[in-house]
């Protein structure tokens, strides 16, 4: 009788999980929207986590008998502090076998490192850098974004583009097609009327629209090249204080790369490269091509002390044919 493995990632903008066998196969899945018990508060964590775990065993044609163990991928679940409510939420939602929960940076860790340690940075809506070394010891970045002085996600990268619009209107910089940009995405009637708007709510740039940013940068704008670069850079500086936490300056090691924000290539991704590597010059950038949920199922096989190196290329393959890179 086949047993089955569950990985949950529950993210700030949406939400998957995942059910497999002691193969590797992909059997069942879910989807959902935001899953940040910061954001969605415990009771409806708690709803969602109930709701992907049903949908994704109907999916796989199982009952939770058939599963032995689950691991959770949660966005702000950044301190020890928050595992016991944490895991009561879990249990309270029907979820009796063992349990492996890490901050959702860490899940895409296990899935991108062929080796199961490293750096992983995650850019999204906002970002993220957690790493472990070869022994199980972790290090992280704050993951507070800017009020800790940490870029850069969609979020951080924006209100980098309103500083260039901000300093082209007053002149202190140079003009930029930023600032026609905005005003088309916000339908405001002038540079003077958008950043009034901004500054006062009545408009906003919410981080859907960092694309915009890449296709100033891409037409040539040099305020928008800067602000892709200084991202890059600073998502870089994240893996460099992950990397001296752990020692791994001599090592070779992957530096696994996931979240949206990378989908602009190599303007984003060269700088922070060449960040990364002036600090550790033998590791080797990857960029997850499936599900970080993938990373979730990997550690549940892992708490039963499964070697789970055969089964990665396996679940990880499956996975990229249904959704693509992370």
């Amino acid at each position: 009788m086949s047993e089955y493995f569950l990985g949950l990632d529950l993210g700030g903008s949406k939400s998957l999980a995942l059910a497999a066998d002691q193969e590797g196969r992909l059997a069942g899945c879910a989807r959902a929207g935001p899953g940040n018990p910061d954001v969605i508060g415990l009771r409806d964590f708690q709803a969602l986590v109930r709701s992907l775990v049903a949908r994704s065993l109907n999916t796989a044609g199982i009952d939770m008998a058939q599963v032995r163990a689950a691991g959770f991928g949660v966005a702000g679940y950044d301190w020890p502090s928050q595992e016991p409510a944490l895991r009561q939420a879990l249990c309270a939602a029907g979820v009796l076998v063992p349990i492996t929960l890490v901050n959702d940076t860490l899940m895409g860790l296990a899935a991108g490192a062929e080796q199961g340690w490293g750096v992983a940075i995650t850019a999204g809506t906002s970002c993220n850098c957690r790493g472990r070394d070869p022994s199980g010891r972790e290090g992280r970045c704050i993951g507070y974004g800017l009020e800790w002085g940490e870029a850069a996600g969609a979020y951080e990268l924006l209100r980098k583009a309103l500083q260039a619009v901000g300093a082209a209107y007053t002149r202190r910089g140079l003009p930029t097609s930023l600032t026609e940009i905005f005003l088309q995405y916000t339908g405001a009637p002038s540079p003077e009327d958008l950043i009034e708007g901004l500054v006062r709510g009545c408009y906003a740039l919410p981080a859907s629209a960092a694309p915009l940013v890449f296709q100033a940068a891409e037409g040539g704008d040099e305020a928008a090249q800067e602000a892709v670069a200084w991202a890059g850079r600073q998502l870089g500086d994240l893996a460099v204080g992950v990397i001296r936490q752990l020692d791994l300056q001599e090592l070779e090691f992957e530096t696994v790369l996931f979240g949206s924000l990378f989908n602009a290539g190599r303007m984003l991704i060269q700088p922070l490269e060449e960040t990364v590597r002036a600090e550790a010059p033998r590791t080797r950038l990857v960029h997850l091509q499936a599900p970080p949920a993938c990373g979730a199922v990997l550690l549940a096989m892992q708490s039963l002390g499964m070697d789970t190196r055969p089964l990665r290329p396996i679940l990880l393959r499956q996975a990229r044919a249904l959704w693509g890179p992370a």
